[in-house]
């Protein structure tokens, strides 16, 4: 019995001594932190997407109250949130466009070839590194969904015809989908952009080959650039770069494509 109340009172010291101690190194390490962090972070949308380039929301929360990162630096807040945070730090709000992921290929089951049947790790990850995809285009998309498992939204989802589908509605922008995707076929647009975009990414200059591969291929010819009667349109890296400055819309590059490679982004995203 005793040996019982010793050891209780044993353990009563020693939880008070602990006590005290984590009391005093608490005080002894004891960092202020600006009351504007919390604010901050109470203004943000908390889902720790990471679109914002931080670890996280109490990452970021703490660099932008040291000016270390923009005020619209939370993408999945977007135009509310960022004028929250500066009224809190006291600075000028900014106008935040709203963006959108974009995919930048048409290779759908039915255009584009497989190399072979893939029996391995059902992931574009494994499949980029075992076998370099599973079509013959070198730069097509894989297909199996790894922007889909990476959205946290729910924006992505995979279509019938094998292609991911983004809801523009949900998207925020915050490029998860473009950091998992291996072929790097996700880029992120302004949602409003006005004019056309390249639906393919090959880097190939085999032209006979291109067309082997995948039926909406660029074939390189240059044709979208002699029709374009604004001069908006630069081929000379092989693919099509829009200058949307120049950009009026006219349609003409869309319609002169023979592969159908160009759609106008607006069409997109209706």
């Amino acid at each position: 019995m005793n040996t019982i109340i010793y050891t209780i009172i044993v353990a009563i010291v020693i939880a008070f001594l602990l006590g005290v101690l984590l009391g005093l190194f608490k005080k002894i390490f004891h960092v202020d932190t600006d009351p504007k962090v919390q604010k901050v972070r109470d203004a943000l949308s908390g889902a720790n997407c990471g679109g914002c380039g931080f670890a996280g929301c109490d990452a970021f929360a703490g660099a932008v109250v040291k000016d270390e990162a923009p005020t619209d630096g939370c993408v999945a807040g977007g135009s509310s949130c960022a004028t929250s945070i500066a009224e809190i730090l006291g600075k000028a709000g900014v106008e935040v466009k709203p963006k959108v992921a974009f995919l930048a290929c048409n290779g759908t089951k039915e255009c584009a070839q497989p190399k072979a049947d893939y029996v391995g790790i059902q992931t574009c990850a494994a499949a980029q590194l075992t076998m370099n995809g599973t079509k013959k285009c070198a730069f097509g998309c894989i297909g199996l969904g790894d922007c889909v498992k990476a959205c946290p939204f729910g924006a992505a989802t995979m279509g019938e015809d094998g292609l991911p589908k983004i809801d523009s509605s949900l998207c925020v922008a915050c490029g998860k989908c473009a950091k998992a995707c291996p072929k790097h076929l996700f880029h992120i647009m302004n949602l409003d952009t006005k004019g056309p975009v390249a639906r393919c990414s090959t880097k190939s200059d085999n032209k006979p080959q291109i067309k082997k591969d995948c039926a909406s291929g660029c074939f390189k010819c240059g044709m979208c650039a002699r029709k374009c009667p604004e001069q908006a349109i630069d081929v000379s890296g092989g693919l099509p770069v829009i200058n949307y400055e120049k950009c009026v819309s006219c349609n003409l590059c869309v319609s002169a494509c023979p592969d159908k490679v160009l759609v106008m982004f607006q069409d997109l995203y209706k």
